[in-house]
C-alpha cells in the first residue's frame, strides 16, 4: 500500500506565507510526478502545481509567482512553499502522487487525506 501524509495546513492572514508537505511511503517502486490539487467549497478540485522526477515544474496560472514547489526524492517527499497568500486560496490542499509500485505495475494516482489551509483578510 501507498500513503502520502501532508503536513503544514492552517490558518494565516493575507500576504502570510505557509509550506506544505507531503511524505510518501509504503512499497514504491518509482515516483513519476507529485503534486499538489486543491478543492474550495462549491468548486471542482484544481491542480496548484506538480513536479516531475527531472524537476521539470508546471503551476496554476493563479499561483505562478507566489507558489513554488519541490521535491526530495530520496524522502520521497513533495513541498509547497505558499507566499503572498490571498483569501482566494482558501482550500484543502491535496497531495497526489503518480506512483508506480512495482517494475511490472503500472502508475496509477495516489492521494493525501487533504490540509485545510484558510486566509483570512
Amino acid at each position: 500500500q501507498v500513503q502520502l501524509v501532508e503536513s503544514g495546513g492552517g490558518l494565516v492572514q493575507a500576504g502570510g506565507s505557509l509550506r506544505l508537505s507531503c511524505a510518501a511511503s509504503g512499497h514504491i517502486f518509482a515516483i513519476e510526478v507529485m503534486g499538489w490539487y486543491r478543492q474550495a467549497p462549491g468548486k471542482q478540485r484544481e491542480l496548484v502545481a506538480d513536479i516531475g522526477g527531472n524537476e521539470s515544474t508546471n503551476y496554476a496560472d493563479s499561483v505562478k509567482g507566489r507558489f513554488t514547489i519541490s521535491r526530495d526524492s530520496a524522502k520521497k517527499t513533495v513541498y509547497l512553499q505558499m507566499n503572498s497568500l490571498k483569501v482566494e486560496d482558501t482550500a484543502v490542499y491535496y497531495c497526489n502522487g503518480r506512483i508506480q509500485t512495482w517494475v511490472y505495475s503500472f502508475v496509477d494516482d495516489y492521494w493525501g487525506q487533504g490540509t485545510q489551509v484558510t486566509v483570512s483578510s
